[in-house]
């Protein structure tokens, strides 16, 4: 097996075609939309295991060099009450800690790094169809007419995925959370956050969450019970529109949340928030999937990134090792299903979590100080959630799922 077929240009392809390009399989990565049709406005973090992932492969300084750390979250309750501090795991031991990054900033820079390897990544080609010829090889079918031949085919477009349809036309459909997350930017703000740290607020009615970046400027976001829109209209909602929505929300508060998004301008962006917690099939005999593809987590655990990129790292080294694809598939899943799906899980609850009432408020508040302090008090590594780590040079057997330390 040697040679790849990657289906999506963004992080979850990106990583697993230097991945691959280490292990010694070539692959091309097929992107559907032109090179610079990317989201300017999300941020995101990459956790301390998504970094340790590239780490891996040689490629987490270009992600260094374009984003910030991230080294603490402080919580605070309603009525502005600290609630206490918990690290980002991975600093405190030495390691590389977690990042803040623009989305868009994330992927230009792994895609730059890829082509630097000598990836090449093809921009504008939209799948229609794939399927797997007599021989075994897997052949991809574009929009444009053109067509893709390669032993194995790995889809990385995302949580509304047609390789994983193609793999199995009864997956399971992304279930829309409840709720929206909205990201901005603020400046003069009267009471910024420190550096390195986010901070938290458990709000009476949603969610909201703010750092600053080294120029000062406050990256915020919120995550707010809501009624699912398309993206047509939550793409119609003016920025104005937002922050008088979400203002609203926080104005019973006595927390900063209402002033810095009021102090915020034009860049408000909106999306609405989905997961895929279980997905039955992750593969065929020539086809599998990576990262939202096959389990996409509610934004409340700040995980999807970081798993993708996981995925990636995972999936070379069992292509590398077991060069018969469903062997190599196989090995892939049973490393990486329980984990993904503990993951997403947990995503799920703290989504549901978002605005409880006065009662599981006030036993939040009560009990949260002290479930901070127990966590303060762990190794950074022993973290099942950001001390997972991947050991490049271990062989996959097939026969275990147990070769990554956690």
């Amino acid at each position: 097996m040697t040679t790849a077929l990657i289906i999506g240009g963004g992080i979850a392809g990106t990583v697993t075609a230097m991945a691959l390009h280490k292990a010694g399989i070539d692959a091309v990565v097929h992107e559907a939309y032109p090179e610079n049709a990317m989201d300017t406005g999300a941020f995101l973090v990459v956790a301390a295991n998504g970094l340790e992932a590239l780490r891996t492969i040689d490629a987490h300084q270009p992600v260094l060099d374009q984003s910030f750390a991230a080294g603490h979250v402080d919580f605070i309750s309603d009525t502005g009450k600290r609630l206490g501090r918990k690290p980002m795991s991975g600093s405190q031991n030495g390691g590389i800690g977690s990042r803040t990054i623009r989305r868009a900033t994330l992927v230009r820079a792994l895609r730059e790094e890829a082509v630097r390897r000598g990836v090449r990544i093809e921009y504008g080609k939209r799948l229609l169809a794939a399927h797997t010829s007599p021989d075994g090889t897997v052949v991809g079918s574009f929009a444009d007419g053109g067509r893709a031949v390669a032993d194995v085919l790995i889809g990385a477009d995302g949580i509304h995925s047609l390789i994983r349809r193609t793999i199995d036309a009864a997956s399971p459909r992304p279930r829309y959370t409840g709720q929206q997350t909205v990201c901005g930017y603020a400046r003069d703000v009267p009471v910024a956050p420190d550096p390195d740290t986010y901070t938290m607020i458990f709000g009476k009615q949603a969610f909201f969450g703010c750092t600053t970046a080294p120029d000062g400027e406050i990256w915020w976001f919120t995550n707010a019970p809501a009624p699912e829109l398309s993206p047509a209209e939550l793409a119609a909602v003016t920025p104005a529109q937002w922050r008088e929505r979400l203002t609203g929300l926080f104005a019973e508060d006595r927390t900063a949340a209402a002033g810095i998004i009021g102090a915020t301008g034009e860049d408000i962006i909106a999306t609405g928030a989905y997961d895929l917690v279980s997905t039955p099939t992750w593969s065929s005999d020539g086809m599998v999937i990576v990262g939202d593809a096959a389990h996409a987590c509610a934004p409340n655990a700040a995980q999807g990134a970081s798993l993708a990129i996981e995925d990636g790292v995972v999936l070379a080294r069992c292509l590398r090792d077991l060069r018969r694809p469903r062997a190599a598939f196989a090995a892939y899943e049973g490393l990486r299903r329980e984990r993904v799906e503990k993951v997403a899980r947990s995503s799920a609850g703290m989504a549901r979590r978002t605005a409880p009432g006065p009662v599981k408020r006030a036993l939040r508040d009560a009990t949260l100080p002290r479930r901070l302090d127990r966590a303060g008090q762990a190794a950074p590594d022993t973290d099942w959630l950001t001390g997972y780590r991947i050991d490049w040079d271990e062989p996959v057997d097939g026969r275990t799922a147990v070769h990554d330390r956690r």
